[in-house]
């Protein structure tokens, strides 16, 4: 009796704990996820974006055969915060990650760590930025759900890295210590090949179980350099020559970076050939992924999403790199494919960004969430399905002295700010984004409706801009209010 009690005990102890999120298996069918992320990605140099100088057949296949967003937005545009936004689908005030190199709160759940506990496998390569100044910072202990972290840094644009018997380094040293050099990087050795071999690695050991992985190229970043061939393969190019680059001044606000300096055409020319190399590289190595995915015969059931943290102004409003809501800046490509579930040729025009990320993904791999997530569930879009849709998304500046709020939409865009007057962007007529049409009557019912938004979303997610006394004198006269 006493044999078969032991023996009823320890069946009813493996059953419940079976049962629990630690022991919890993922079935076989369930999809599979892969996340590729460029930093600092002008959106324009994708051929599915209207990119003509780069070809880049396989990004656009993850598009072609899925959905583009013509739309979505990084949270803030610079690296950690939107980072942290994606990982949580929280707004950065409540990460609390609203600035570079802040720690991503302890207590965050992400969506890697949501897939870890229904039993997938997870991994991570690349830049992460949520932990800190540590650089490059290999293999954070705090992990996020991330268990395979081995080839996470947590900052830099390193160009090229090695395995040794002590883990992965920087390759590239200089008295001993890591720096951004080429130095005669090759398909193996460069951050973006090197990379890409630890996803197909990661992909060909899993295979045939559900898993969660997630690559973070530090390029097309700056600096601007690329190894061999794609150095000198866009030497030649033709580069267009941004026509905000040439506004006046009373085309530029102050957020806008009226005060600082201006950059030249000729340093766009300059600069551009190798951020195109970059960029051809990069999408030569999205083919050695999807070809590996179709080796392994599981390209059908892996959800992949390609996006970037934030863009690169590349010259335009006579600018490089982000932090502000300028297009180039805060837009980012965002593609998604999920066979049978998301339809080949999907285009999702309503505006997102990296807080809708979580819920919508999830979603879509009929995963439930823990519901901490301030993002919305966009996935009807992605289905084809468009319902009743709010067509705003909201965008804020990293933490400064001078803040920006921003609304936006599939054709407007309105920001207030603390070092200046409300401007209203109209992004159908002006796609360059050169004139303030805030004063302009024919846009009174435009600048009303995304006051509102603007200031349900400052109430309801408790950001603290919204009460900057700038801009919320400029919301409240906006409303009519004293």
């Amino acid at each position: 009796m006493k044999s078969q009690s032991s023996i009823f005990l320890l069946q009813l102890f493996i059953l419940v704990n079976l049962s629990s999120p630690i022991f919890c298996s993922a079935k076989n069918d369930s999809l599979n996820l892969l996340v590729i992320q460029t930093d600092e990605h002008h959106f324009k140099t994708i051929g599915c974006y209207g990119g003509k100088i780069v070809e880049t057949p396989n990004i656009d296949w993850i598009g072609k055969n899925g959905a583009i967003c013509t739309s979505f937005y990084a949270t803030t545009p610079v690296c950690s915060p939107s980072r942290g936004a994606l990982m949580s689908g929280r707004y950065p005030q409540h990460t609390p990650v609203t600035n570079n190199n802040i720690r991503l709160d302890d207590k965050i759940v992400t969506f890697a760590e949501i897939l870890r506990r229904k039993g997938y496998a997870t991994g991570y390569a690349g830049k992460w930025h949520l932990d800190g100044n540590g650089k490059p910072q290999w293999e954070p202990k705090r992990k996020f759900g991330w268990e395979d972290n081995r080839f996470m840094f947590n900052r830099g644009h390193w160009k090229k890295f090695e395995d040794t018997e002590n883990g992965p380094r920087v390759a590239a040293r200089r008295n001993g210590k890591p720096n951004y050099d080429v130095a005669g990087a090759d398909e193996k050795s460069f951050s973006t090949d090197w990379l890409t071999n630890k996803v197909i690695d990661f992909v060909s050991l899993n295979r045939n179980k559900p898993f969660c992985y997630m690559v973070d190229y530090p390029d097309p970043h700056g600096p601007n350099t690329v190894r061999a061939p794609y150095d000198v393969m866009y030497a030649d190019a033709k580069v267009p020559i941004p026509r905000s680059l040439t506004k006046t001044l009373a085309q530029t606000p102050k957020w806008g970076g009226r005060q600082g300096p201006r950059i030249t055409a000729d340093t766009v020319r300059s600069i551009m050939p190798k951020y195109y190399g970059m960029v051809k590289c990069l999408d030569d190595n999205v083919g050695r992924i999807l070809e590996s995915l179709r080796k392994n015969k599981i390209l059908d059931r892996t959800v992949i999403v390609f996006t970037a943290d934030h863009g690169d102004l590349c010259g335009e409003h006579g600018r490089l790199n982000k932090g502000v809501p300028y297009e180039g800046s805060a837009r980012i490509p965002f593609l998604l494919h999920c066979l049978g579930k998301v339809p080949a040729g999907t285009v999702v025009n309503e505006a997102l960004s990296c807080v809708d990320f979580l819920p919508t993904t999830l979603s879509l791999m009929e995963v439930k969430t823990v519901g901490e997530e301030q993002g919305r569930d966009a996935s009807d879009l992605f289905r084809g399905e468009k319902k009743n849709w709010n067509d705003v998304a909201f965008i804020r500046s990293a933490s400064t002295g001078k803040p920006w709020l921003c609304a936006v939409t599939n054709d407007h865009k309105l920001v207030f700010s603390a070092m200046d007057e409300p401007w209203l962007l109209d992004l159908s007529e002006d796609p360059d984004e050169m004139d303030n049409c805030y004063e302009i009557p024919k846009y009174s019912k435009v600048v009303l409706r995304l006051t509102k938004a603007l200031e349900s979303y400052c109430r309801k997610y408790e950001d603290p801009y919204g009460e900057v006394h700038e801009i919320k004198a400029a919301i409240n006269k906006a409303l009519g209010k004293k």
